[in-house]
């Protein structure tokens, strides 16, 4: 007799660190079946057979290769073709992680198959309806029927927005197990040929810069606020700032001065970042992903945006909320230089098993 089928939904890079997790409990449990589908929302060159391997996962089974355009567009590129193979392969269960548009558009083409949807990650919410995330996050845990949340903020959204709460799981958090994993595979490895181990090697001491939310990058008044601080900052050590396609753009178009100790790079693999940022000083950031990954690590890191979806990084882990005020995030980025940025500590159930807890509910429910 076969075993049912999960429908493993990913778009883009962080959407696999995130399921890399998932799949390894999959594989060690044996109960289930899975199909890493990659919509292709976000092509990557680098996302090559090393790359999987690196995450201990197999390449995906299907690749949908939506590619870009406008939101709407990707969202309705993906649910044609998500359409298509959910009605040729009928899965048991769809299971989406995070916010992006793929988890959207392949959450609603299951939910009108009749397929359950698993949300990975569910109940965040950042209260800031610019934020396209924010819209997916909401639309995708109105139709969920299994949600899995990764900290506190999350189950107490879930309940004040009436879901049923017999269906929501504080596991905590895919990402968390996935950066324990790699960190202890880096700690092994030779780094020598990381592209980041340059910079390491000539410098000691040193902060890392990760921008690319519209709100700080998309005008000359905004990205002159972050050069601001850049400035600043690069007085006391070197910045090193890995840059978004479209980040670096406009750092062009408005010919932008980020001052003379901050050194460019391109976006980097996974694992040369890793070996970048885990040593910095401090990370300036305004990443979802990075507020967790530092607070997994103890690294200080500060967010420069004006709200987060990821409390218990500020309430417990090593991130501050600095708002966008290059006055505060100055402050507190020299705090952390200085020797007195925030440590904080681990929440609870971030210990690289949440993976594992999400599998033992897929099994009660799925192989009955």
């Amino acid at each position: 007799m076969s075993k049912p089928c999960i429908h493993l939904i990913a778009g883009a890079r962080p959407n696999f660190m995130k399921i890399a997790p998932i799949v390894r409990a999959l594989r060690s449990n044996g109960r289930l079946d899975w199909k890493i589908v990659h919509t292709g929302q976000h092509y990557d060159r680098d996302m090559n057979d090393v790359f999987f391997e690196e995450l201990g996962i197999p390449a995906p089974d299907v690749r949908l290769g939506c590619g870009g355009g406008s939101h709407a567009e990707q969202t309705g590129k993906i649910m044609l073709a998500y359409e298509q193979l959910i009605a040729a392969e009928k899965p048991q269960a769809c299971l989406v992680v995070g916010d992006v548009n793929s988890t959207l558009a392949c959450s609603i083409v299951a939910k009108k198959a009749g397929v359950p949807v698993i949300h990975v990650e569910a109940g965040l919410r950042s209260g800031d309806m610019a934020m396209p995330e924010e819209i997916n996050r909401l639309v995708t845990d109105a139709i969920t029927d299994w949600f899995f949340v990764t900290e506190p903020s999350g189950y107490n959204h879930l309940q004040r927005e009436g879901k049923d709460m017999s269906k929501v799981w504080d596991v905590g958090h895919v990402m968390v197990d996935n950066v324990l994993y790699q960190a202890d595979k880096l700690a092994t490895q030779d780094t020598s040929g990381l592209e980041s181990d340059a910079f390491k090697r000539q410098h000691s001491r040193y902060a890392v810069v990760t921008l690319h939310r519209p709100s700080n990058v998309d005008s000359a008044e905004a990205l002159e606020k972050v050069a601001t601080v850049l400035r600043r900052v690069g007085q006391e050590l070197p910045l090193v700032f890995p840059v978004h396609p479209r980040t670096r753009a406009n750092i062009e178009k408005f010919d932008i001065d980020l001052g003379p100790n901050v050194t460019l790079m391109g976006p980097q693999a996974y694992m040369s970042f890793l070996h970048l940022w885990k040593d910095a000083v401090v990370v300036l950031t305004d990443s979802g992903g990075l507020q967790e990954e530092t607070t997994a690590l103890g690294v200080p890191c500060v967010t420069i945006r004006e709200n987060t979806e990821r409390p218990v990084t500020v309430d417990e882990g090593s991130n501050v909320l600095a708002g966008t005020d290059p006055d505060n995030v100055i402050h507190h980025a020299l705090q952390a230089i200085a020797g007195n940025g925030k440590k904080g500590r681990r929440p609870a159930l971030w210990d690289g098993k949440s993976a594992e807890r999400i599998v033992a509910v897929l099994v009660e429910k799925l192989d009955a």
